[in-house]
């Protein structure tokens, strides 16, 4: 018998985050079209690897957006949990991508340093202004969803990377202006690169653990046997299996061997018990417990099944 019971709902807007996803997205198409004009005619490869991240920020923020409308879509009888992976898998692919785009980055940078070529300067600064203040405005659009929605983080991060890539680049284009030091145009390539692998490989990591249905870093599962052991008439807590579904959703599924056998209305009232528990004090929202009694089956705390 197993029982699953969910003890918060999510408050988040997704018709905000919608609106501001499509907001960003068509900034970001913008910017990227005047970055890859501007980059050619003016020459300048931090421009052109600013332009190239923008529209993997443009991919990716589509992807978001789609994931978002489909994390919303209702479950059914052959899509149980419905679509609620949709916005880790969307952070799986953005984080992705961010590492592709770093590495094809450092090719571009070192083939430069290899042909360095004089910038037109004027150019580069006035674009990199523009991305500073468009990306700048849909990271403040982001920002709020992006404490508490990994799809939401991803986006936000190559939104913030993409800014801080236009605030080097500006600079760059003030030095080559000012001291002609084309050299800083392919450090500063190299610089964004190194910036998206290390803001990209933390979300990368977080998104395979949700996909891989890994315990939750914040969770150790002792504790919780350890808590749940002391409630009522509980022998041994087996068969213990705990995952995040995604944001707002972690599960926890175990056996639990009773030392006496005790009616239906006794359980119902322990499982009440074991609810409160473990939400208060580890955040698990769904339980789903296998009440037993002198059964014979492994008593170990993990089985691989």
């Amino acid at each position: 018998m197993g029982q699953n019971h969910s003890h918060f709902h999510s408050h988040d807007h997704p018709d905000l985050k919608g609106r501001n996803l499509i907001i960003s997205i068509l900034l970001n198409s913008l910017i990227t079209v005047a970055q890859v004009v501007g980059g050619l005619v003016s020459g300048s490869l931090s421009l052109l690897s600013d332009a190239l991240h923008n529209f993997s920020d443009v991919l990716s923020l589509i992807v978001s957006y789609i994931a978002n409308l489909l994390s919303k879509r209702p479950s059914s009888n052959n899509k149980t949990f419905g679509y609620k992976r949709a916005e880790i898998i969307a952070a799986f692919v953005n984080a992705a991508a961010l590492m592709i785009v770093a590495v094809i980055l450092i090719i571009e940078a070192i083939e430069r340093f290899q042909n360095p070529k004089e910038v037109e300067s004027n150019l580069v600064i006035w674009l990199s202004l523009l991305g500073i203040v468009a990306n700048g405005f849909s990271v403040l659009l982001l920002k709020k969803d992006a404490n508490s929605n990994m799809n939401m983080k991803s986006a936000y991060l190559h939104l913030l990377t993409d800014m801080m890539a236009s605030v080097a680049v500006l600079i760059g284009g003030i030095l080559m202006k000012f001291y002609h030091w084309y050299w800083v145009d392919p450090i500063l390539t190299l610089a964004i690169a190194i910036y998206l692998i290390y803001m990209g490989f933390d979300l990368l990591k977080q998104s395979i653990r949700v996909l891989m249905l890994f315990t939750p870093n914040s969770i150790e599962v002792h504790k919780i046997v350890e808590s749940i052991g002391k409630i009522g008439p509980v022998k041994n807590i087996h068969h213990v299996h705990i995952w995040q579904l995604n944001e707002d959703e972690v599960h926890l599924e175990a056996h639990i061997d009773f030392n006496k056998d005790i009616r239906l209305s006794e359980f119902d009232a322990i499982l009440e018990q074991i609810e409160e528990e473990v939400y208060h004090r580890f955040g698990i929202n769904h339980v789903n417990i296998q009440p037993e009694f002198g059964k014979c089956d492994s008593k170990q705390l993990i089985v691989q099944d």
